[in-house]
């Protein structure tokens, strides 16, 4: 499963070290971890795995046409627009520096919330 492309269609055998990898970077993190780090080498004809037919087959990059978008076994489309994950974390509202009600000031001591069953003596406020 890669974590660069979460909806890659196929596997790709890397020429340089005969291993199946989802994308160019899962090569370049496995080839950083490992004892002889490397590049990626470049060739014309590349093997590729169908994760819906589980089936590999071959395409020669210097002939590619629209037809070979889809596997040869199953007709899966893998040459798709990849969907990338995207950080999850942000801001709701408008720009804070327009309009600051959503930020709280750690610098001003917030009043602590008064409640008729808190243990506190208020017989002075009584009438």
């Amino acid at each position: 499963m890669c974590k660069h492309i979460l909806n890659a269609q196929v596997s790709i055998r890397s020429p340089c070290c005969q291993k199946w990898f989802d994308c160019p970077e899962c090569h370049a993190e496995s080839s950083a971890a490992s004892s002889k780090p490397h590049a990626l080498r470049k060739t014309n004809e590349m093997t590729f795995m169908c994760k819906k037919c589980k089936k590999a087959f071959r395409k020669d990059m210097t002939v590619y046409e629209e037809s070979d978008e889809y596997c040869p076994h199953c007709d899966n489309h893998y040459v798709i627009e990849a969907k990338t994950p995207q950080p999850l974390l942000g801001l709701e509202s408008e720009d804070p520096r327009k309009d600051a009600r959503m930020l709280k000031d750690d610098r001003i001591q917030q009043s602590t919330s008064q409640s008729i069953f808190s243990m506190q003596d208020f017989s002075s406020q009584l009438g």
